[in-house]
């Protein structure tokens, strides 16, 4: 279903009362209603993936935004779009296959929704006789919530990983190394593009400017830990929230696929144009030093991201180095040699530009927080 949040009720029960699971990829969705409609599944023995479920592949059957990814042993359900993503691509980089990847909706380890589709996806895994791992990718859950999904999990016959974003939880790049150790896979060096052998230290403030809200989380937990407190529209905190214009004089990351940023226009992964806006501001503001933004390929995607972010990163780095500054750029590129754009040619045009590209998020954001100088803001 991808229907304006408010119509997306009805559609997805006329769906379930006629005995189909349902994938809702529209937004602005009110929580209420998430949960009627997963009550109704859990008590019909259906699935609802959604509200707000971005990504998903069943049986090797891309739905929504979705990398192209090689079939293979690993089940993932994930209460986040860009953490599967993210988690896919680098399992297929690894040369190792997803069997499903069954979204659930950002919301769902929430403790409103309390993991309703994340049972009913970790059950239909484990029946599934191709699956041999299952792995569960969330951004950051409601303690008590995960907690109990982990008690469910257990009971399971298929053994169950966790990556669950939190401050000082591992990483998604991590979760993926962890898997692939279990199946006897060794590590692969995550690719880079561009990347200078000595990082320059930059003067200023570091940026996000993100298109997938979990890579903007996951990038916010890694900041953290060395940069201390990262506004943003997202905010870890609540006293962390940006204002309503998005501004701050420090550290600051922005999710542009929020529902708030996304009401009357396309995803940023299909639009770019409010980001860009924001990077060509952002080229202009002294404070600002390191600017890190995720590019996400796939089926679904910006059919050519490059074509319009690298000049981009282009025009803002002149526009520094005319004030006599230097802005870096950093990008976390999530895709697969599969995928429609071209992963290569892609992360060729981005680094041509002058950006470090990075395929692991939270390797990019570790480059750009070693690139800050000048401590907490």
């Amino acid at each position: 279903m991808s229907v304006p949040g408010e119509h997306a009720f009805a559609e997805a029960m006329g769906a379930l009362d006629a005995g189909s699971s349902v994938l809702v990829f529209s937004d602005n969705v009110p929580v209420e209603h998430e949960v009627r409609l997963k009550r109704t599944a859990a008590d019909r023995g259906l699935l609802v993936m959604g509200p707000d479920c971005g990504t998903a592949i069943v049986g090797g059957v891309g739905l929504g935004f979705a990398n192209v990814v090689r079939r293979g042993p690993v089940g993932v359900a994930a209460a986040s779009g860009t953490g599967a993503q993210q988690f896919t691509s680098l399992l297929h980089t690894a040369g190792v296959g997803v069997s499903h990847c069954l979204g659930l909706g950002g919301r769902d380890l929430s403790e409103t929704v309390g993991g309703l589709s994340a049972r009913a996806a970790l059950a239909a895994l484990d029946a599934d006789e191709g699956t041999e791992v299952i792995v569960v990718v969330s951004k950051p859950p409601h303690p008590a919530v995960a907690a109990d999904l982990q008690e469910y999990a257990a009971t399971l016959a298929t053994p169950v990983h966790f990556v669950l974003l939190g401050a000082g939880q591992p990483t998604i790049t991590a979760g993926v190394e962890k898997v692939l150790a279990e199946l006897g896979v060794d590590r692969p060096d995550w690719p880079t593009w561009g990347v200078p052998d000595e990082a320059p230290r930059v003067d200023g403030a570091l940026r996000g400017l993100f298109a997938g809200g979990t890579l903007c989380d996951e990038s916010m937990l890694i900041a953290a830990e060395t940069l201390g407190d990262i506004r943003s529209n997202i905010p870890l905190r609540p006293e962390l929230a940006l204002p309503a214009g998005l501004e701050h004089d420090g550290h600051l990351m922005i999710d542009f696929g929020d529902d708030t940023l996304t009401q009357g226009r396309p995803h940023p992964m299909i639009d770019p144009g409010l980001r860009l806006a924001r990077l060509e501001k952002e080229a202009a503001d002294p404070a600002t030093g390191v600017v890190l933004l995720d590019v996400v390929l796939g089926h679904g995607a910006h059919t050519d991201p490059a074509g319009d972010l690298a000049p981009a990163v282009t025009a803002a780095r002149r526009t520094a180095a005319d004030a006599g500054r230097e802005l870096a750029v950093v990008i976390s590129l999530c895709g697969t040699d599969a995928d429609p754009q071209g992963l290569e040619a892609q992360a060729a045009a981005l680094a041509a530009a002058g950006a470090s590209v990075f395929s692991s998020n939270a390797a990019a954001t570790r480059y750009a927080v070693a690139l800050v100088s000048g401590g907490q803001r």
